[in-house]
């Protein structure tokens, strides 16, 4: 969108740079600013056309655009709180204030629904004559132009530093746009048929304002509350993973999210176990190097030996990943050791159960230890059932 490189460029902003914490706190500081100014003008716009048309539903979409006002505020502070630097009591940043401006524009927008729905089913029980002149239409239009162009804008600028609070800033004024719409069809066909649906309207508009400010409430404490992260990122982690010579496979990622641009992850990484081992941990050194510099991810690796060259082992770990994917594809195998000794041989491993997993613990170790026994006679399996962190 040319108008957003345009405002970046007159904010300072370094073309290309879209993650670092200053890139970040400056577009959404662009964002908010425009949001404030546009917001203002569209509120005494529409609300000042609503008390001359004596159209509640036109005052209600002003009354969202004051609420519009407030939302880009509390963005404001939010990116303004989001870049402070880490310190001794949040060595994690504060990233996750921008999460926190979100919930409350979500909330805000709730709220701002359910006082339209209010003031809808007034009108619709005594409804009243809406005065739509020609200047009260051309009004409306120009305030749904201005709208689109800022809800594109936020679009944008959240598509650009992956800004939840943004976004739910762009949904609020895409929801203007279709409010507005609503208000100039539904005056239309009134004009029309002669039948008042402007009560009608303002409850659509306030039961669509409601239904998205759930969604956006939702969305965001899912965050708040640790989601998994989404498969897309999961899958870039592992192939990045295995596209480092030496990298067997991996396994326990886990990912959490501090905020925007404040993500750490952790994972074990699986190496021949026949490796020097100042090899292996180079490998891994140069692996959570390049996360940090590249992906902005704060990577930690532990490494795993696995034995290549024993033909039991390796027989057993091929047999245990067929008889785990036929229980259920999802179940993956990893960590595998044979410590055999005169009277029996221990049998070591892991299992990863995915979440919603319908079988218990107990029987799921009972059904692996009798895929181990078809392979090794007089066999104790020491299994570890591990939780899946990735939603999978």
């Amino acid at each position: 969108m040319r108008s957003v490189d345009y405002l970046a460029r007159r904010a300072g902003i370094a073309e290309g740079d879209r993650s670092s914490a200053e890139a970040r706190s400056a577009y959404g500081v662009l964002a908010s600013l425009v949001g404030v100014a546009g917001n203002v003008g569209l509120a005494s716009l529409k609300m000042a056309t609503g008390f001359a048309a004596g159209s509640i539903a036109i005052v209600a979409d002003g009354l969202n655009n004051l609420s519009d006002v407030a939302s880009s505020m509390v963005n404001l502070l939010g990116f303004r709180l989001a870049s402070t630097a880490p310190n001794a009591e949040h060595p994690y940043g504060h990233g996750r204030y921008e999460y926190l401006a979100s919930l409350f524009v979500s909330i805000l927008i709730v709220l701002i629904g359910l006082g339209a729905i209010r003031e809808a089913v007034a009108r619709i029980i005594t409804p009243e004559e809406v005065l739509l002149s020609p200047i009260v239409i051309a009004l409306l239009l120009a305030s749904l132009a201005i709208k689109a162009w800022m809800a594109a804008l936020d679009y944008d600028i959240a598509a650009r530093i992956s800004s939840p609070a943004i976004f739910a800033t762009a949904v609020e004024a895409r929801n203007d746009t279709i409010t507005t719409t609503g208000v100039l069809v539904t005056a239309a066909i009134s004009r029309i048929t002669g039948f008042e649906l402007d009560g009608w309207a303002a409850l659509a508009i306030g039961l669509l304002v409601v239904w998205s400010g759930a969604e956006l409430v939702r969305e965001t404490v899912g965050v708040l509350l640790g989601r998994a992260p989404s498969a897309e990122l999961v899958e870039r982690i592992e192939r990045r993973f295995m596209s480092y010579e030496g990298v067997l496979g991996t396994h326990d990622l886990m990912v959490h999210d501090y905020g925007p641009g404040a993500i750490f992850a952790s994972a074990h990484i699986e190496v021949d176990a026949k490796q020097d081992i100042l090899v292996s941990h180079d490998i891994l050194d140069n692996i959570e190097q390049d996360f940090r510099e590249q992906e902005n991810i704060m990577m930690v690796l532990h490494l795993d030996p696995i034995v290549t060259d024993d033909p039991t082992t390796c027989d057993l770990r091929t047999h245990l990943a067929a008889a785990a994917s036929a229980i259920d594809e999802r179940l993956t195998i990893h960590d595998l050791r044979l410590v055999p000794g005169p009277t029996h041989t221990n049998v070591l491993f892991d299992v990863v159960v995915p979440a919603r997993f319908g079988m218990g613990d107990d029987e799921l170790r009972e059904r692996l230890s009798a895929c181990v026994a078809e392979r090794i006679e007089h066999a104790i399996c020491k299994i570890t059932i591990d939780q899946d962190y990735l939603g999978r």
